[in-house]
């Protein structure tokens, strides 16, 4: 690190669990974030604030102005813009060291194939279950931990799902694929602007957590937020052996 990095990123490198080698295995790494929205929002400035070296955001959405309550990368002056495009531009707003790879397309199974397998980490920032199903197999595939994220009206969760390991569940142990969950969008249900924040913002501490080798993380267990209360509640998650993912991960 030079002299500038060093004073950028003092405040982590004042943290004994980081340090300067932290910072640099931060500032070594490659964060996959699918969706540039509400949550893909604060996800991808945190990191590219913390210094990740190295950021995939996909999305293949325009920023709209119903979106500019939540999604704090956008601007007023970037409505109609793509949202990778005006998420990788708050990003260099923060940090333009940072080098930020954008895809203004639908995270499909090819795509996600040869994404994550350049990742070390992933964050599902989407909006509808097919995606995340295809995001969650794609990390299993490549055994590269997945970070997942939710908020819709006043209730968010979070968990990680960490395909190295192979007593812990994927997101599909969690959410089978074959389920009937019915979609809901902040278009129909809306959304209180704050949840996404929080969410996001989660998200990317348990991403450089995961980076930089501290703590530990939410594998194994969801975490649920009821913003109408700001109440925490917490349920552990099991893999299962049947699961049509990952059932044979440990083989």
């Amino acid at each position: 690190m030079d002299d500038a990095q060093l004073l950028r990123y003092s405040r982590h490198i004042l943290l004994d669990e980081i340090g300067i080698e932290g910072q640099r295995r931060l500032l070594a790494s490659h964060a996959l974030i699918v969706g540039a929205g509400g949550l893909g929002s604060p996800a991808a400035l945190y990191l590219g604030s913390a210094g990740v070296g190295r950021l995939t955001l996909v999305d293949d959405d325009r920023v709209d102005l119903t979106n500019l309550q939540r999604q704090i990368a956008h601007t007023t002056a970037r409505v109609g813009q793509p949202k990778v495009e005006s998420a990788r531009a708050a990003v260099a707003a923060i940090n333009p060291d940072v080098k930020v790879e954008v895809h203004q397309r639908r995270a499909d199974a090819e795509a996600l194939d040869t994404w994550v397998r350049d990742a070390e980490v992933v964050l599902d920032c989407s909006d509808n279950f097919a995606t995340r199903q295809a995001v969650n197999a794609a990390c299993v595939r490549h055994r590269v931990p997945l970070v997942a994220g939710a908020a819709i009206r006043f209730d968010g969760q979070i968990s990680v799902y960490d395909a190295r390991d192979p007593a812990c569940p994927c997101y599909a142990c969690v959410f089978p694929p074959e389920a009937a969950f019915d979609e809901v969008a902040c278009a129909t249900l809306g959304v209180f602007a704050p949840l996404v924040g929080i969410i996001g913002a989660m998200q990317a501490a348990e991403a450089l957590k995961l980076l930089a080798g501290v703590g530990s993380s939410l594998a194994g267990r969801l975490q649920m937020v009821d913003a109408r209360s700001m109440q925490l509640s917490e349920m552990r998650l099991v893999r299962q052996p049947d699961c049509p993912v990952c059932a044979q991960r440990a083989a």
